[in-house]
């Protein structure tokens, strides 16, 4: 149980780490196209999310794969930018027309923002043969702080719309711009070429 509750915490602190902040602009950019009417549609978005994240840390934590780390820090942050350039593109649009491509990119970007985590993931779990069981624990911990996440920008969405009368339009529009703003910051300071 021990174990269990260090891995569980291990993921839940990396997504919730305000110090390492592109796994929340993530979920922002992710979450904010969508509202409480569709909670399912969201939480296979986050799901998705995480079990792209996992297999990409399995496949290194097994080192079947592995990837320049400065190219990947640069790729983590242009997920975040193309997610948030097609909210802004299709904010017109209904929830049902994005779900399919968020979908898709959700699982897409999961592998790639697993992959960032991958070195430190194997320094954590060092030379443990079961390194499954650690996994999962730690997915558990990643998916829950995900949830958070997506639950505030829902209710923080909800709240706007509903009391201050923002449109959605809006909402989605000026949220992806703001982290748009953040992820440009973030590609330029990562640039490997």
């Amino acid at each position: 149980m021990e174990d269990f509750i260090l891995y569980f915490k291990m993921g839940l602190t990396h997504v919730l780490d305000f110090s390492a902040y592109d796994h929340i602009l993530f979920l922002i950019v992710l979450a904010v196209v969508f509202n409480f009417k569709v909670w399912q549609k969201v939480l296979w978005l986050v799901t998705l999310f995480t079990i792209g994240h996992s297999i990409t840390l399995a496949l290194a934590a097994y080192k079947l794969v592995q990837f320049p780390i400065d190219v990947i820090e640069f790729l983590i942050p242009l997920t975040i930018f193309i997610t948030g350039v097609l909210n802004v593109i299709v904010s017109k649009n209904t929830l049902s027309k994005n779900t399919k491509i968020n979908l898709f990119f959700a699982f897409l970007f999961g592998l790639i923002h697993g992959l960032g985590f991958s070195n430190y993931f194997k320094m954590m779990i060092g030379q443990e043969e079961n390194k499954l069981q650690p996994l999962i624990e730690f997915a558990l911990g990643i998916e829950a702080a995900q949830i958070i996440i997506v639950l505030g920008i829902l209710i923080i969405g909800a709240f706007l719309q509903g009391l201050f009368k923002v449109s959605r339009r809006d909402w989605i529009m000026v949220t992806s711009s703001i982290v748009i703003g953040f992820a440009i910051q973030m590609m330029l300071a990562r640039v490997f070429w």
